[in-house]
């Protein structure tokens, strides 16, 4: 059995066309493994931390687990791939920014990409293997670049390291009541220095990028019908509920109700649509 089949999640490809603003714009780590490919356009990516632009052919993966963020422009064309992170072996164990110059080579990814599509909306018997191994070839793909030397390697600097650590614990931490200042005592550093760094690196304070983090997780939960705002306000770390609703409001100028309320509206709207 594949590893996309034991975890009851195959790999899949959507078009960067297809997402909503807050799922990629926001700070947050998935559980499993992402890969962008932008074929026009421009976009800024924050990974681990650390900013960087993107431009057209370029190729980002993202292990699970892994505190990204990515905004690209509205004339920007581009595929986004997300595998089971069971697929561990196959795919490289860090982040790659990839700048592919070479024509085959571009061909190569945008057809195992759009192939996915195509799987998906067929709805054939085996879909699961079938994206799975789609999904090998491109780490197979992902290997062969690297050999290739199209990687977009810059030097480390202790604060892209300092920038690392800290990226690892708020995605190990963000839904305790955990503060700044307590990030900082554990990285053995003041919350100014942290908090001069993070802004030095990716142009967030440390307390917006946490802020981000526990925005994104309040948006996905919300997204849902369940559980209630109180439970989640709890589950992130809030004292109290109407704590997590002046938080939501100030970020978004909508309580959370109104933001579930909101989200369920559209997914109604889009499956009428269907």
């Amino acid at each position: 059995m594949s590893a996309a089949a034991q975890t009851g999640a195959p790999a899949r490809v959507v078009s960067l066309g297809q997402v909503s603003g807050w799922q990629y714009r926001l700070l947050h780590d998935r559980a499993e493994h992402t890969l962008l490919w932008l074929t026009r356009g421009q976009g800024r990516v924050i990974v681990d931390g650390t900013r960087r632009g993107l431009g057209p052919h370029n190729a980002l993966f993202l292990p699970a687990g892994t505190l990204f963020s990515l905004e690209t422009g509205p004339q920007s064309l581009g595929m986004l791939m997300h595998c089971p992170a069971g697929l561990t072996g196959f795919f490289p164990g860090e982040p790659l920014h990839l700048r592919i110059r070479e024509g085959f080579a571009q061909a190569e990814l945008t057809a195992e990409l759009d192939a996915m599509l195509r799987e998906a909306g067929q709805g054939r018997a085996m879909l699961t293997e079938a994206l799975d191994a789609h999904a090998r070839l491109v780490a197979v793909w992902l290997h062969r670049q690297i050999a290739a030397g199209t990687q977009d390697t810059r030097r480390d600097s202790a604060g892209q390291r300092l920038m690392r650590l800290f990226s690892g614990a708020l995605c190990a931490g963000f839904r305790s009541d955990r503060g700044v200042s307590d990030y900082a005592a554990a990285l053995g550093v003041t919350a100014t220095h942290l908090t001069r760094t993070a802004r030095a690196a990716c142009g967030m304070t440390a307390a917006a990028m946490l802020a981000e983090r526990k925005l994104h997780e309040a948006h996905r939960l919300l997204s849902h019908p369940a559980p209630p705002v109180n439970r989640i306000a709890s589950d992130l770390g809030f004292h109290s509920a109407p704590y997590f609703t002046r938080f939501i409001r100030s970020h978004t100028g909508l309580s959370p109700t109104e933001i579930r309320r909101g989200t369920r509206a559209s997914g109604s709207r889009v499956a009428h649509h269907r």
